[in-house]
């Protein structure tokens, strides 16, 4: 007699890696890093134009956007990339295999590196210009919660686009490093090393 095997029906991002017990530990994220269960990281759009909706946004999916659209460091047009093409599986497919590397170096589950290396790459202060009698001051501000992970993703994808040119090293490769060295809070991350200089310059504001 034939019996029936139960089978798994937890969505797991990218159909590997289960998010149900991931916990964001930073109390000022908890609101804007999603980890409900999603199988493709992409709702189609469906939070554009919405200002103050990216919280409701899977992290993973806001990475794969930011990797479509890094933008220019310092705004200037410092690097772009064939990567840079606004093709949604391309990027996919890139941030799936950094994961893959992430899994193969640590042995963890990687969107619990990559969340917790967002926690530790978001900046909680920065400085402001104001203009006080024709003449400007640095001024020290919080940095607010969407903000926070927002620099954070941008300072990660940009850091490994940059260590991606002239280097042997493929672009997913550089995702993964800049990740696990965001994750090891290693000054050799773009992103830690941005947090700190912003920080040491609001503390230096006050």
């Amino acid at each position: 007699m034939m019996t029936a095997t139960k089978q798994d029906t937890t969505l797991k991002v990218f159909d590997r890696w289960d998010v149900s017990g991931i916990v964001v530990e930073d109390p000022g994220l908890v609101n804007q890093i999603n980890v409900s269960p999603r199988m493709v990281p992409s709702t189609g759009g469906q939070m554009a134009g919405s200002r103050f909706h990216k919280g409701k946004v899977f992290i993973v999916e806001r990475l794969v956007k930011k990797v479509m659209v890094p933008g220019h460091k310092s705004k200037k047009h410092f690097k772009t990339s064939g990567y840079c093409t606004g093709k949604i599986l391309t990027a996919y497919n890139l941030v799936k295999n950094a994961f893959e590397i992430i899994e193969a170096k640590t042995k963890e589950n990687p969107v619990l590196v990559f969340v917790r290396a967002v926690e530790n790459a978001a900046p909680r202060e920065e400085i402001i210009t104001i203009e006080y009698g024709g003449a400007r001051y640095p001024k020290a501000v919080e940095c607010a919660p969407q903000r926070r992970v927002d620099q954070a993703l941008k300072y990660m994808v940009q850091g490994s686009y940059q260590k991606s040119f002239n280097s042997k090293k493929s672009s997913a490769e550089c995702l993964a490093e800049e990740i696990l060295n965001a994750y090891n809070l290693s000054q050799n991350s773009a992103a830690i090393s941005k947090k700190l200089e912003v920080e040491r310059q609001a503390d230096s504001s006050r």
